[in-house]
């Protein structure tokens, strides 16, 4: 009797561990046809702020903004097999299957293109840490402004606080947090008028399929506070008056591929709720199942699932800002950036420290495929942050430096509403102080936010302050340019400025006005993207020139 008490026991457990353990799939589709979505009534699928944002940028809707057919949903469901959520983009579903034949018996439907395992119950917590900090040091951190405190480095450095004293600090810009959690972002300080002005839009949890997202990890809190910090004399963010989605995507006690579909269905919400920007400190290379591993091949811009997601995400006219990675350690294997930082249309995003020197950990670049990654650099490297323990504090990171310059980029485009997120990204680039000469640590490097307004401004054919008065060619040049004017004016003398991409008087000559004024000599000129600014008394026009050898 005793064996046989023990076996039915062993039998009960076996069952019960059955019936609890259960895997993640993701299940692709093969279309969207007879789906009950349409193109002509993409209300039904999107907010308003959404479908402004397509219109003011031209872009269409198309079958990747399609809903996944319900019907197909349907079919794969059954007892025992719960869906998580949905992807429009991959067109295909993640499900939870307590049913151990469910790859084999689902792969039989006519509609399913594959089916992937992208989490299996190890019944224990991740060996993967991904939110330790580096631990470096880089100096003692000087306050030295009334107002910003120490986070002044991490503002004045991409000069941010110059459209701050515009009064450009992110208002009516919406800004979605993809993280892990938001612990204290309910009670701390340093949210207080976020909290006030009602300018936290909303909170997701694509990992629990709720709401609550401040009960979690504090990593996003601190993520959000380099934006959105408001604590005079210690924290002022770079988009303080923004307003924010907090989306938890990430589940920090295991690492598996379906981190990256919770990421695809937190930026396909904030898609469909109009969202400007997405930062995303969060990135994927190694999983608890080696056999999920992706490889430094893998980050040629456009493979893995995550940097499929991320890249579309961009191409609905949002900024995506993602952190490159803390793999550029000396002992770490890996070294290179992490999806979806590759991102072929992505914002990756290095590290450095308040002089601009590159932080031991930030991850290398290039892409696999020789384009250059990480695009821009900010302070990840003592970024001053709020803590988890309700103090102002210091963290290490590409996860800090990532918002840092989310926050910068919602401002700039802010202050330069005509651009598209594509212009934004490039004048990002382009005034960053390696752009003539990236590197594969910091790629273009770190962006100048006066420079980019610039550029942005000289791109606006409606901006006051900048007419377009005068057609300027050949352009790229080499010798000489022709100042061709488009209107009857009379301007007087012009003073004609040539700025190189540090914002550097590289030349500068007055003239008498002309219908057509002709500039030779320009081999003295250093080659590479430069600014040209025409002004007179009353009309001050700036123009890019490519300057070739």
């Amino acid at each position: 009797m005793g064996r046989l008490f023990i076996l039915i026991l062993l039998t009960n457990l076996l069952a019960s561990y059955n019936g609890w353990c259960q895997s993640y799939y993701w299940v692709g589709f093969t279309d969207k046809n007879n789906s009950p979505w349409s193109l002509s009534n993409p209300s039904e699928y999107f907010s308003l702020r959404a479908l402004e944002r397509r219109v003011k940028q031209n872009i269409a809707i198309d079958s990747l903004d399609l809903p996944v057919n319900p019907s197909y949903i349907s079919q794969v469901l059954r007892p025992g097999v719960l869906l998580v959520h949905s992807s429009k983009w991959m067109n295909g579903i993640t499900v939870r299957s307590e049913i151990s034949s469910f790859a084999e018996d689902v792969t039989q439907l006519s509609f399913v293109s594959e089916v992937q395992l992208t989490k299996r119950d190890i019944g224990q917590k991740s060996i993967i840490s991904k939110f330790i900090e580096p631990n470096f040091k880089s100096g003692g951190v000087a306050i030295d402004t009334l107002l910003y405190g120490a986070s002044s480095h991490q503002v004045f450095q991409i000069n941010a606080h110059y459209l701050h004293d515009l009064n450009y600090k992110g208002q009516g810009m919406h800004i979605a947090v993809l993280d892990a959690g938001f612990y204290g972002v309910d009670q701390f300080a340093a949210f207080d008028s976020l909290r006030q002005e009602g300018r936290i839009l909303g909170t997701r949890d694509f990992v629990e399929g709720d709401e609550y997202v401040y009960d979690g990890h504090f990593h996003g809190m601190s993520v959000l506070s380099t934006m959105a910090g408001n604590v005079p004399g210690q924290l002022i963010g770079t988009a303080p008056k923004a307003s924010y989605w907090l989306l938890r995507s990430e589940n920090e006690m295991t690492e598996f591929l379906i981190e990256e579909d919770n990421w695809i269905a937190a930026a396909e919400f904030a898609d469909s709720a109009g969202v400007d920007v997405i930062n995303s400190s969060l990135g994927y290379s190694t999983f608890d199942d080696p056999e999920m591993d992706h490889t430094y091949a893998d980050m040629d811009g456009n493979t893995t699932r995550v940097t499929r997601g991320a890249n579309i995400a961009a191409t609905r006219g949002m900024l995506v800002v993602s952190s490159a990675g803390n793999e550029g350690r000396a002992s770490n294997p890996w070294k290179y950036i992490i999806a979806p930082s590759d991102g072929e249309k992505v914002i990756g995003v290095g590290a450095v420290n308040k002089e601009g020197v590159p932080a031991p950990f930030t991850s290398y670049g290039p892409a696999s495929d020789g384009d250059v990654k990480p695009n821009v650099a900010a302070v990840g490297w003592n970024t001053i942050l709020q803590r988890s323990n309700g103090e102002i504090g210091t963290g290490n990171g590409t996860s800090f430096s990532s918002p840092v310059m989310a926050g910068a980029a919602a401002i700039l485009w802010q202050a330069n509403s005509h651009a598209t997120a594509e212009q934004v990204k490039a004048a990002l680039e382009q005034s960053a102080h390696l752009y003539l000469a990236p590197d594969s640590l910091l790629g273009y490097g770190i962006p100048d936010l006066k420079l980019a307004d610039r550029f942005l401004k000289a791109e606006d054919p409606g901006n006051d302050d900048s007419p377009s008065t005068w057609r300027v060619y050949p352009n790229p040049a080499t010798d000489y340019i022709v100042l061709q004017k488009k209107v009857n004016t009379s301007f007087g003398k012009l003073m004609l400025t040539f700025y190189s991409l540090d914002g550097k008087m590289v030349y500068q000559k007055v003239v008498p006005d002309a219908s057509k004024i002709i500039l030779t000599n320009l081999y003295r000129l250093p080659p590479g993207l430069l600014i040209l600014q025409i002004r007179s008394d009353d009309v001050t026009e700036v123009v890019k020139i490519n300057k070739s050898r």
